[in-house]
């Protein structure tokens, strides 16, 4: 790999390892045409220029007893660095939340959360994020069906 620049042997390389991120070196040469020393060098050149920034095992909500999404649109009571900083601390510390972005626009936060029904969700609202530093007013929409899911862009 040149300097941050991919070839399509390692593009070919990147998206096997999103698909399959425990698949043997051996199988993943043999998946992009490669031999298994040369593919070995590329993947640890790829994860060392931060192309490759993990491994993870995904886990399904529905057989963890939250099989509910719900996205929550949330504003915050003052925009200083204080506040921004504390929710985002104690948003960090919450399981149920997946994902957690700070947006332009009119709300300041849009958060993934896995609930189980609408009691799951009540308790999490009013055990959990209300009790957040700063929330002033939420949004929330429950999913009802995911249509794509990918655990990270493919190349």
């Amino acid at each position: 790999m040149k300097e941050g620049v991919l070839d399509e042997i390692d593009r070919k390389i990147l998206r096997t390892l999103s698909r399959d991120g425990r698949i043997s070196n051996q199988k993943l040469a043999e998946a992009v045409n490669l031999s298994p020393t040369p593919c070995w060098h590329r993947v640890r050149a790829l994860e060392e220029s931060g192309h490759i920034s993990g491994y993870v095992a995904v886990l399904d909500q529905r057989t963890l007893g939250v099989p509910d999404t719900v996205i929550i649109e949330v504003t915050v009571d003052r925009h200083d660095d204080e506040i921004f900083q504390a929710f985002s601390d104690a948003l960090a510390e919450l399981p149920e939340v997946m994902e957690a972005y700070l947006l332009s626009g009119e709300y300041d936060y849009l958060i993934k959360v896995a609930v189980s029904g609408t009691e799951g969700y009540e308790r999490f609202l009013r055990q959990k994020l209300y009790k957040l530093p700063g929330v002033r007013h939420t949004r929330s929409t429950f999913t009802l069906r995911c249509l794509k899911r990918t655990v990270s862009v493919t190349p």
